[in-house]
């Protein structure tokens, strides 16, 4: 089709180098995949490359303990996805031989892989004609056929990838998967797409029609829950603190966390005092407070507001489980407590 050899001719000519494009390795391909989902390519570079060096192979990765996994993916967010990352190596290690499987359906049995992964690996590792269907390919096809259907509806995905897989080139599935996202990523952008330059400008029916900027269509989902925490930052004088691992499923799961009280609204500095000396982790001790960020510090997730304080306890000294201050940097947190820390300059 048409579509497909000007899109290829695009991407020959247009493409960036970057690392996982030098291979058909389906481990380096799955990593690259998993780390880039939700996450731009500038972002994600540079873990992708700590972790090809930290483990080159599956089978490092498999070995390795999972506290060194989200170590290493700390900043990334969205952390269920480094969760299944490890748990995936080993699944492929113990039960596979270390072999992935060679098939979009066989890769779709792996946790953690949803059809645009298994379709990605498939068709740059296996040669196998299935569609990509993306961020970037939902835009690139709403705007090019003028599809006013919403992307992330369930009649929109079915009906993007029925689409998504007529136009594939089918002696190169690989390189046209690539390109399609390319194109979106880099020419069709959400902001600004560089139209006049656009090798479909005459045949794209939102440039013809001026809907670039009302398509793709996306249903608007609730609005995000505000939550209010309370992050208890206790310093002994003989230089240790106390972190705890966040064990319940959720965000964050198996990070670790200063201790946390969450609350439903904004507390004052005496409802907080009152609170601290009935807590168990403390109340037997002698301690000072006081507020570090006068002004909350929000941080935005995909389905909820944190609006967070952090409280300074100074008390004498702590408990065995006390953890020097030289070695907080050693434990997987999210970037939440991440930034802290290194402002606080442990």
């Amino acid at each position: 089709m048409i579509f497909s050899k000007i899109l290829n001719h695009w991407y020959s000519n247009n493409k960036r180098e970057l690392p996982w494009r030098l291979t058909k390795n389906p481990y380096y391909i799955w990593l690259s995949e998993i780390i880039l989902q939700q996450t731009q390519i500038k972002q994600g570079l540079p873990y992708y490359e700590s972790f090809v060096e930290e483990f080159p192979t599956v089978f490092h990765l498999a070995k390795a303990n999972e506290s060194e996994v989200l170590k290493l993916w700390q900043g990334l967010g969205y952390y269920s996805r480094a969760r299944n990352l490890h748990s995936t190596a080993r699944y492929i290690v113990e039960e596979l031989q270390g072999e992935f499987p060679n098939s979009y359906n066989g890769l779709l049995k792996l946790k953690g892989v949803g059809d645009y992964t298994a379709s990605a690996i498939a068709s740059i590792c296996f040669n196998e004609s299935t569609a990509v269907v993306d961020g970037n390919v939902y835009r690139v096809l709403s705007r090019y056929f003028g599809i006013e259907t919403a992307i992330n509806s369930s009649k929109g995905a079915k009906e993007f990838k029925q689409l998504a897989q007529t136009l594939i080139d089918t002696n190169n599935p690989a390189d046209y998967n690539q390109a399609i996202m390319e194109f979106g990523a880099v020419q069709c952008k959400p902001q600004n797409p560089d139209c006049d330059i656009c090798p479909f400008n005459t045949s794209c029916i939102a440039f013809n029609e001026h809907k670039i900027h009302q398509l793709p269509v996306k249903i608007k989902l609730s609005k995000a829950s505000k939550k209010f925490f309370n992050f208890l930052v206790i310093i002994s004088k003989d230089k240790k603190t106390i972190l705890e691992k966040r064990k319940d499923k959720g965000i964050w799961q198996n990070l670790y966390q200063f201790p946390l009280i969450e609350t439903s609204n904004e507390l004052c500095f005496d409802e907080f005092q009152k609170i601290l000396k009935e807590m168990e982790l403390i109340k037997h001790y002698d301690f000072e407070v006081s507020l570090y960020n006068e002004d909350m510090i929000i941080h935005k997730l995909s389905h909820q507001h944190l609006y967070t304080k952090f409280w300074i306890v100074n008390i004498e000294n702590l408990m065995e489980e006390g953890i020097p201050f030289n070695e907080i940097h050693q434990y997987p947190v999210p970037i939440l407590i991440g930034n802290f820390i290194e402002n606080f300059n442990f």
